[in-house]
């Protein structure tokens, strides 16, 4: 059978899931990789400052006063010919609300937002000069990206609009029906040391009512004196990234200040939270600090940055006796820009990577995929590149993240300090649809967003093997039954594909190119060049050696 023709609207295919039965057979196995409910979700993530200017009124171009050393606007990083940036530069809540429509168009049902909390007035002092190739040098940054925490309580006056605080923004995405993802930091404040001379707020820790708790002083870490200095209490004496204030994990005032600080925003419609530098901090910390969110909101979705490439390594937090959450998948990340980038490496770079038979994960169907984001260079691909990355995001396992502006290539290949965090504006977004990037994205995202075997069902590879790719994913449970068969085609030319092994007989729809085809023991088509098409068969699981493999792979004994 050879499916061809131009893939019906988006729109259409929210329609698939109405044609899923809605029981079958009563003793009909279970068959899925994760019943968590945030796995169906597809998120686009923003730096807020970076995405749109919705209200220049609470720009605060003054802020930092007239000194160069210490304004916090539009301060252009030495060095990078790249348009790059570390001031502020206005983006905010208004700037995101006006453009929900947008991100929600593309098939996107979840937004991470960098951190809301309050940071300082002035730029750094310290630290080494922030320039182009740089890596943790702060010196001249603002804390315009939100890691630079001075108040947990406080929202930072950037942000909000009249009439639109941290509680309106929330309001606003879940009348989007969209889940609102918030970057929380428990690692760190604000830079604390090495200013030529102190400035106010950085290395300072502010309560609820705006009461100093916490100063380092301007003082190295080795100097600080926690037993006779109660302000010093709340740092190690040890130091850690760059010049940051960094948090005293043994202390329960810490504690007690971050977990009612986020408990706060919780009550304000945070959704789900993505922890930064949660290897910084050992297990026990994020143990009870996880407990205590979820006593908040219960089943609350939470997953980690460990900037590791080690699967061991960061596995180890998602495990219950640690933190419990999941994580953003960095080995993967490694091997889609290797195999999605100008390298072309083939399929097999990811297979080893997916941990489906085993690992070290409490479950890899719930970590966070993505390919590139903005503590590291932009993918480097072609347009192309980028289509075939998105077609294996939002079709292979786990919950697909988009660093905003992947929907056009922005930036792509820029590293952070040269473009990664670039502005990227209401006239980009309003001309993105015109992108063959976008087009893609919004076609693939949509599919996945009717089709609850690509959200949480497991992955069997047929095969993963040079420009070719086919998989299953199948979800059965609670009397919905789905088997997708995806085939993806990143090479320059079409691909044909017969495919025979575990391939169940029945009437499949083409969700990309559409029809039908009535399948008895072969399923022969072809993908166009750097294509995908997802075959859908809504029916409970009947063929022998698939529900073999399926039991197997349901049955593998994952770290607790």
């Amino acid at each position: 059978m050879r499916l061809n023709g131009c893939f019906r609207r988006h729109a259409l295919t929210l329609a698939l899931i109405a044609s899923i039965p809605a029981a079958h057979a009563a003793d009909a196995p279970d068959y899925y990789g994760t019943l968590e409910p945030f796995a169906k979700e597809a998120v686009y993530f923003v730096v807020t400052d970076r995405f749109v200017n919705g209200d220049p009124s609470n720009d605060h171009r003054e802020q930092g006063g007239p000194n160069p050393a210490t304004r916090t606007f539009d301060r252009p990083t030495p060095g990078s010919d790249a348009g790059d940036n570390i001031g502020y530069l206005g983006g905010d809540f208004k700037g995101i609300v006006d453009h929900l429509g947008y991100i929600r168009g593309m098939g996107f049902s979840a937004l991470w937002i960098t951190p809301i909390v309050d940071n300082p007035d002035e730029a750094f002092t310290g630290g080494k000069p922030a320039q182009k190739g740089g890596f943790l040098t702060d010196g001249g940054k603002t804390g315009y990206h939100g890691y630079w925490g001075v108040n947990f309580y406080q929202l930072d006056e950037h942000l909000p609009s009249k009439g639109l605080d941290f509680r309106g923004l929330a309001d606003a995405v879940h009348g989007q029906d969209m889940k609102l993802v918030l970057d929380i930091v428990g690692n760190h404040g604000s830079p604390a040391y090495t200013m030529p001379k102190q400035q106010p707020m950085f290395g300072q820790v502010f309560d609820r009512d705006g009461k100093l708790v916490a100063d380092h002083q301007n003082l190295p870490p080795a100097k600080l004196d926690p037993k006779n200095n109660p302000l010093h209490r709340f740092y190690n004496t040890s130091g850690g990234l760059a010049e940051l204030s960094d948090f005293n994990e043994n202390n329960p005032d810490v504690m007690d200040y971050l977990a009612g600080a986020y408990a706060q925003w919780i009550g304000q419609g945070a959704d789900a939270f993505r922890i930064d530098t949660i290897g910084w901090l050992p297990h026990p910390f994020w143990h009870e600090f996880v407990a205590r969110m979820r006593r908040e909101k219960p089943g609350m979705f939470m997953f980690g940055e460990a900037f590791e490439y080690d699967a061991n390594k960061i596995a180890e937090h998602t495990w219950a006796k640690n933190a419990n959450v999941s994580v953003l998948d960095f080995p993967l990340k490694q091997g889609l820009e290797k195999a999605f980038g100008h390298e072309r490496a083939g399929f097999e770079v990811l297979s080893d990577r997916l941990f489906l038979d085993g690992g070290p994960y409490a479950n890899p169907y719930e970590l966070a995929t993505f390919y590139d984001n903005h503590d590291m260079a932009r993918l480097d691909a072609s347009d192309e590149g980028f289509i075939d990355a998105h077609n294996w995001l939002f079709t292979a396992r786990g919950i697909p993240v988009v660093y905003y502006g992947s929907e056009i290539g922005f930036m792509r290949g820029k590293p952070e300090h040269d473009g990664n965090r670039n502005y990227f504006g209401a006239e980009r977004v309003a001309a993105a649809p015109s992108s063959p990037i976008h087009r893609n994205l919004t076609r693939i995202a949509h599919v996945r967003a009717a089709s609850p075997a690509l959200q949480r069902g497991l992955q069997v590879n047929v095969e993963l093997k040079g420009d070719r790719a086919a998989f299953y994913r199948v979800y059965q449970h609670e009397g919905v039954s789905q088997i997708a068969l995806v085939l993806l085609n990143k090479g320059d030319a079409a691909a044909n594909f017969d495919v025979k092994q575990y391939l169940q007989p029945g009437t499949w729809r083409a969700a990309i190119a559409g029809g039908e085809a009535k399948v008895r023991d072969s399923l022969r088509t072809t993908v166009p060049a750097h294509g995908v098409e997802v075959f859908l068969l809504d029916a409970p699981v009947t063929q022998p050696k698939l529900r073999a493999e399926l039991d197997r792979l349901m049955a593998v004994k994952r770290p607790q």
